[in-house]
């Protein structure tokens, strides 16, 4: 009999999957390095050439079965794989490898991969980094192609199971069959992999980035997986059967009686009304966020558009993702952030990593010192209001000559699209992120010269309390409930306020039941803007409390000195003020 095994990864999809391991070889080409002739070349290079176009046959034909199953968002990354394909870089780094150092295929290709995903893997920033994947998939395919190594389909498989691979692509979550796909578990992956959006957008539960779980999982061998937890149980007793079936249950239960809310106002109990809206990376999350309840989009971050290229976008692509984003969610409004660059995003086509990058050239000032890049997005964002609820909303912006220089820029777009003859809407709403100290000191002379505030409680955090999140040494210093956090945010509702302009939270606060209460209770906050999943639990929370006690708790928390004080506060007086109903244990 074999032993149980608990494992623990990244949870990268909600929900708990019981069933028998299908184990789906996803296993690397093993690649040696040999010499070859002179007469070798073109011939070596004809068989890179071949097994490019091969590659790119069997991405279109992934494709073509796929669209009559998937909503063409999903289609998008099988695009983006096929540009990794015709990438100038990796095409022409690999044949120039072939001619000068005179070695095999497989082997330049290897290194020109290697070199392409170096550059994603130092950059600081989780989402990014995981952009080498799709550089990592594409260049498995081509290799599979070049050594004649056929790749077993998922979609070949007929009975329920759960996946346990090494890894995944996006071309074998889309070929799943969510009636026989259970849930997945690979060795690799992040949590913010395409795989992984994929995954939480089609609701399959997943747990990634568990190291040699291949080596422990047997093949029809039983196993469990915790997509909030990000736990695998493999042989789980009868005991954890019998615990994790009845969590599967009240999993679904929970699930099925949160969604009964999501088309209704996010309104507290003495009728003090909030929308609740998301923060998206892409396209593919559109589907989850609007079966959530979304009530349009608080931040749509716009980086994705740089990744896996080694050019720029076009005017023309950035006008169609704001233009798919923006009919998607109409009536409701969608928040474009222009570009995020530098700082924890430095992307290899944008700019070169700095030894300070958090207070370097990041955010508007990135863009200030690229307008062309920075034109080019304003004037896609100024046709696709034509279509839709849009707002312009710039990053990190740390005084008014900021906020003047980048509004002159956008009256010249202006001007320039009325010239061109092209329709758009001309008092588009512009907004700022609040996100670091300076701005927030300032907020009341900042209100003057916008139309919204949202607040970034992420980087806010991090400046205010001098402390990386990304860091784990100082990950302690890190707490969102600090009593200077939560001082300065008051003074930046209370000056949107005294202005009259509306202000949004689009940190990790307005997605966490606590937080999000006392921000609640600290000023008038018009709208929270969070990850999908957290959307119906936020809700529910609203729609169970008062103002007045929320106010009444925030109050007292302003007194506290220490995030000890206020967290113990908060962990003891929420569960006694607040019905039955809401159990904030249960919400988290």
């Amino acid at each position: 009999m074999s032993t149980m095994t608990k494992l623990k990864g990244i949870g990268a999809s909600r929900g708990i999957a019981i069933g028998k391991i299908y184990l789906l070889d996803r296993s690397r080409v093993c690649v040696l390095k040999y010499e070859i002739q002179e007469d070798e070349i073109e011939k070596e290079i004809k068989r890179f050439e071949d097994a490019v176009a091969e590659s790119t046959k069997q991405l279109n034909e992934i494709k073509e079965k796929a669209k009559k199953n998937l909503e063409p968002k999903y289609l998008c990354i099988i695009d983006g794989h096929m540009m990794i394909l015709q990438d100038d870089f990796l095409i022409n780094e690999t044949i120039e490898r072939i001619k000068k150092e005179r070695v095999n295929v497989e082997w330049a290709l290897q290194e020109s991969m290697k070199q392409i995903i170096n550059i994603f893997l130092k950059i600081d920033d989780e989402y990014l980094q995981e952009r080498e994947k799709d550089v990592d998939h594409v260049g498995s395919l081509i290799l599979r192609n070049l050594v004649g190594h056929d790749q077993e389909s998922i979609a070949d498989l007929n009975e329920k199971a759960i996946i346990v691979s090494h890894d995944l692509s996006p071309s074998d979550v889309i070929q799943m069959k969510k009636d026989k796909v259970l849930g997945f578990v690979t060795e690799s992956g992040g949590k913010t992999s395409h795989v992984s959006i994929m995954a939480a957008s089609l609701e399959i539960p997943a747990v990634v980035g568990l190291n040699d779980v291949i080596e422990k999982a047997g093949l029809g061998d039983p196993i469990i997986i915790d997509g909030d937890e990000g736990v695998v149980i493999l042989n789980p007793t009868k005991e954890e059967f019998k615990h994790y079936l009845e969590k599967h249950q009240i999993f679904q239960y929970r699930n099925k009686e949160l969604l009964k809310i999501k088309d209704l106002k996010a309104e507290t109990k003495d009728g003090f009304s909030i929308k609740l809206m998301a923060n998206i990376e892409t396209t593919l999350e559109i589907p989850l966020v609007k079966r959530q309840g979304a009530q349009g989009v608080g931040l749509f971050r716009t980086e994705c558009l740089f990744m896996n290229r080694q050019d720029l976008p076009s005017e023309e692509e950035h006008f169609q993702l704001y233009k798919e984003t923006v009919e998607s969610f109409a009536p409701h409004p969608v928040i474009i952030r222009t570009l995020d660059a530098g700082g924890d995003k430095t992307n290899p086509i944008l700019n070169k990593i700095e030894a300070n990058p958090a207070l370097g050239l990041r955010g508007i000032r990135y863009s200030f010192s690229q307008l062309g890049i920075f034109k080019k997005q304003l004037r896609a964002i100024l046709r696709a209001s034509h279509f839709g609820n849009i707002k312009i909303m710039y990053p990190l912006i740390s005084g008014l000559e900021e906020i003047q220089k980048a509004n002159e820029i956008l009256e010249e777009v202006k001007e320039d699209l009325s010239r061109d003859g092209i329709p758009f809407k001309k008092n588009v709403e512009t907004g700022i992120m609040i996100e670091t100290p300076s701005a927030a000191i300032i907020a009341d002379m900042l209100a003057s010269a916008v139309d919204f505030f949202s607040i970034g409680t992420n980087d806010l955090i991090q400046y205010v309390l001098a402390a990386d999140r990304t860091s784990e040494t100082v990950a302690s210093l890190y707490q969102p409930l600090h009593p200077s956090v939560l001082r300065l945010i008051e003074v930046v509702l209370k000056s949107a306020e005294k202005a009259g302009i509306e202000v949004s939270v689009c940190g990790s606060m307005g997605g966490n039941p606590l937080s999000a209460l006392i921000l609640l209770g600290l000023g008038k906050i018009d709208s929270l803007s969070m990850y999908a999943h957290s959307l119906p639990k936020i809700k529910k929370m609203i729609r169970n409390i008062s103002l007045k006690d929320a106010k009444t708790i925030s109050s007292h928390v302003l007194t506290l000195s220490t995030f000890k004080e206020i967290n113990d506060y908060v962990n003891a007086e929420v569960p006694k003020r607040f019905s039955d109903d809401l159990n904030f244990a249960d919400l988290n």
